[in-house]
Order: structure tokens, then sequence, then C-alpha cells
């Protein structure tokens, strides 16, 4: 790879909605997208383990594919080693993914807002520091799902999904407390948004799903210079850490014009 890429990195393949974002906002940068599906799920893992795991994978993946930044493009592993990683590879640029517990608290009427995570971003400090720095004033229920994340995966691979299993895990982020309903459900995931149809058709009121994606892309292009060069042609690489992927992934990745390496 001979232009210097962003790289994309998830647990598994809910980093493509971030990658979606990034490519309308960035088209002329190349990319290569990382899911340390070996490693999948993320929440599964003790803390200081996967610290350490996720420093090991990146002095791998720095030195393989040299990027101008690293999107963390997943909760868990940005709450848990974003400071970690700034610290161990100085110089090198990272953006991580953090609950978008702000721009929520800014716009619900209702004062009702769920933040819908893997049970490792619930229970993590960084979530809760989050919550009584920008939402003192809300009500702000957290929401941690075991199976949202594979639910997802599963759908991506397969074009289908079980709408009461999504159900099950939606519903106890819906709140009513004196005649206020949540109206503000943080999608603190990057899974999430692609189950976000089969969501909003099993609520039982509306409510407003913040997905991240696009905001995690705004704060990488700007900490980019402009390239001024044309639109990169071909698709971009993906690895898959397991190195293992079979015919219904490599079609996924190939939808989103991503070839496996």
């Amino acid at each position: 790879m001979t232009e210097r890429p962003v790289l994309m990195f998830d647990s598994g393949i809910g980093g493509l909605t971030v990658l979606r974002e990034a490519r309308v906002l960035m088209p002329d940068r190349r990319f290569v997208y990382v899911a340390d599906d070996a490693a999948f799920p993320y929440g599964a893992w003790e803390e200081p383990a996967l610290r350490k795991h996720v420093i090991e994978l990146f002095a791998r993946l720095l030195d393989r594919f040299d990027p101008l930044i690293s999107v963390i493009a997943c909760n868990t592993a940005s709450t848990l080693a974003i400071d970690a990683l700034r610290e161990a590879f100085p110089g090198r640029l990272f953006v991580g993914t953090v609950p978008a517990i702000k721009p929520a608290a800014e716009r619900t009427r209702s004062g009702l807002v769920s933040v819908l995570a893997t049970p490792g971003t619930v229970k993590r400090q960084y979530t809760r520091d989050l919550i009584r720095q920008w939402a003192s004033k809300c009500h702000v229920r957290l929401v941690g799902s075991e199976r949202l994340a594979g639910l997802a995966e599963t759908y991506l691979r397969h074009g289908f999904v079980d709408e009461e299993a999504v159900r099950a895990e939606i519903m106890p982020c819906f709140m009513e407390r004196d005649d206020q309903r949540t109206d503000i459900i943080v999608l603190a995931c990057t899974h999430y948004p692609f189950l976000a149809n089969r969501m909003r058709k099993t609520a039982p009121w509306p409510v407003d799903w913040l997905d991240p994606a696009e905001a995690i892309a705004r704060r990488a292009l700007s900490l980019l210079p402009p390239t001024g060069e044309p639109a990169p042609s071909g698709p971009d690489p993906a690895l898959f850490t397991s190195g293992k992927a079979d015919h219904s992934v490599r079609r996924l990745m190939l939808g989103f014009g991503l070839q496996l390496i």
C-alpha cells in the first residue's frame, strides 16, 4: 500500500457503520478495515487482559500498515484502551468512540435517556464520568446487552434476525416516570445501528436513536490535512484477525468496497 491509509478498527463488523460515514466525508482517502474477530466479543474479556491484547495487536498493525490515523470504532476498546494506546505509541493519531451522552442530554425533552451498550461499556467508570459531566440533570439508564452485537453480526452476515430477540434486548431502555417517557436512546456500540430499523419496528413508542458514526468520522476528518488527490479506485483491504472468513463475510466485505487480505 503506497498511500498511508486511515485504519478503521473494531472487534467485529460494527465499525463498518463508521467506515460508511468516513467514506462519504473522505472520498479521497484509502482505508484499511481491521476486525479483531479472533477476540470477539470484547465484552467477555477481563479488562487488563483486553487492554494488553489491544496494545499488542496495534503494535503489529501500525508496523504493517503505517496509517495516518487509527479510528477505534468500538466503544469497549475506546473506553478501555484509548489512553493506553496513545501512551504506548506517541506520535500516532488515534480517534476513539465514546457514548453520545452529551448530545443526548442536549436534545432530550423528557429528561429520560437510555444508553444501550455492551456490558463492558456499561460497567466502565469512563461511561459514568460522562454522565456525571454532561447529563447530571437527566435520568440516564445504562442498559447492558449481552446479545445485540452478536445479533447484528448475524443480521449483516445472513440478512435476517430474530426480531423478538432484538425487542427483548431493547425493552429495558424504555422508561416512564411522572408522565414522561424515554425519548432518546444512545447506541453505544457501533454494531447497533445495523439493527436500527428492527429496533424502531419493535419499540413500544418512537424515540430518537443516536448513532455516533458520523461524529466519529468528522473527528477523524478534522485531524487530517486535505489530500488534493483524486478519489482512489478499487477496493480497500480488510483484515480479519482470525484469518477465517466464510462466504457470507466475503460477500459483505465486497458490498462495502473491501477485499479480504
